[in-house]
């Protein structure tokens, strides 16, 4: 039994649960009073955000692919929802699904030319930054009221951001990891011609992806305008990192198909929550992004321990 429970396996699993439990009982021995409802609200106010963006950095990496442009996505949807979502609602909700179409187109394209991934998502990068500079040359832009209220709802016991974490973890748990087709989408990327002799199409299973990408990052944009009520092109430019390390914290690999979704959101949550972590420790903000890599650095290389401790199933 005991064997059983610190079997590599489990403790793999455990790993993105394990570092969130300990960096909040580092915040409990350093700051106490921010254990509590107002604290849990504060430290994880941009939690949500956080979370949509690496669960679509997770949708890409699931076809063994990488984006390098949800960052700039993410700000191109602030900049959208903020003038023509706010403005004229028709023409922004337009501009939002355009932007998950193109998202499609980009798979397909990577797909068809057999291109790769990072160097097109970099190109993208600097599509969507420039359309963000066409849409709000300058910082400003105003919230939708329904949207700012959502992002601000009160709730009882449990602070809305983690209600809302949870949610997203079970949802893109049971799309990915309990329904049929979400083990065709994993295995277009851990074995992807095993999926095409089984008849299936890796040119749908990659469009799908990009587009639940694209899906994800519009919902991380709506989230974080509903929080800072105003935009400006750079507003997510971390995010892109931020949701890398998220998956890889959260028990992702950079091999297709091997990802964890409640693990990413675990991951994200941690990311969110080093960031008090390290102001409670009085570490420059400057200092911060160091900081944040360090804690990565260690978790992965716990990571490494238990995998050779046993093989990977």
């Amino acid at each position: 039994m005991i064997a059983t429970v610190f079997s590599p396996k489990v403790l793999r699993a455990a790993l993105p649960a394990l570092s969130l439990g300990l960096l909040l009982l580092a915040i409990w021995y350093l700051n106490p009073r921010a254990i509590s409802p107002l604290g849990f609200n504060l430290m994880f106010n941009l939690a949500v955000p956080i979370a949509l963006a690496t669960v679509a950095q997770m949708c890409v990496m699931t076809v063994n692919d990488l984006d390098l442009s949800i960052g700039a996505y993410v700000g191109f949807v602030v900049c959208v929802a903020a003038t023509w979502l706010y403005d004229t609602p028709l023409l922004g909700i337009a501009a939002l699904i355009g932007g998950i179409v193109l998202y499609m187109a980009v798979g397909a394209l990577i797909y068809i030319r057999d291109l790769p991934s990072i160097v097109v998502t970099l190109g993208m990068s600097f599509v969507w930054l420039g359309l963000s500079v066409l849409v709000l040359p300058t910082p400003g832009g105003k919230s939708p009221e329904w949207l700012s209220a959502l992002m601000k709802l009160k709730t009882p016991v449990i602070p809305f951001p983690i209600i809302a974490a949870i949610v997203i973890a079970l949802v893109a748990h049971v799309l990915l990891m309990r329904t049929s087709y979400g083990s065709i989408l994993r295995g277009s990327g851990g074995n992807p011609k095993a999926i095409e002799r089984a008849g299936w199409s890796l040119l749908k299973t990659k469009v799908v992806m990009f587009g639940a990408a694209g899906f994800f990052g519009m919902l991380a944009g709506l989230a974080l305008l509903g929080l800072t009520t105003s935009a400006q092109a750079n507003v997510a430019e971390r995010y892109t990192l931020l949701s890398i390390a998220g998956v890889i914290l959260g028990g992702g690999y950079f091999v297709g198909g091997r990802v964890s979704p409640v693990g990413a959101v675990l991951g994200a949550l941690t990311l969110t929550l080093s960031a008090p972590f390290l102001t409670f420790l009085k570490i420059p903000p400057d200092w911060q992004i160091g900081a944040q890599g360090a804690i990565l650095i260690v978790v992965l290389a716990l990571r490494a321990v238990i995998d050779r401790l046993g093989p990977q199933r």
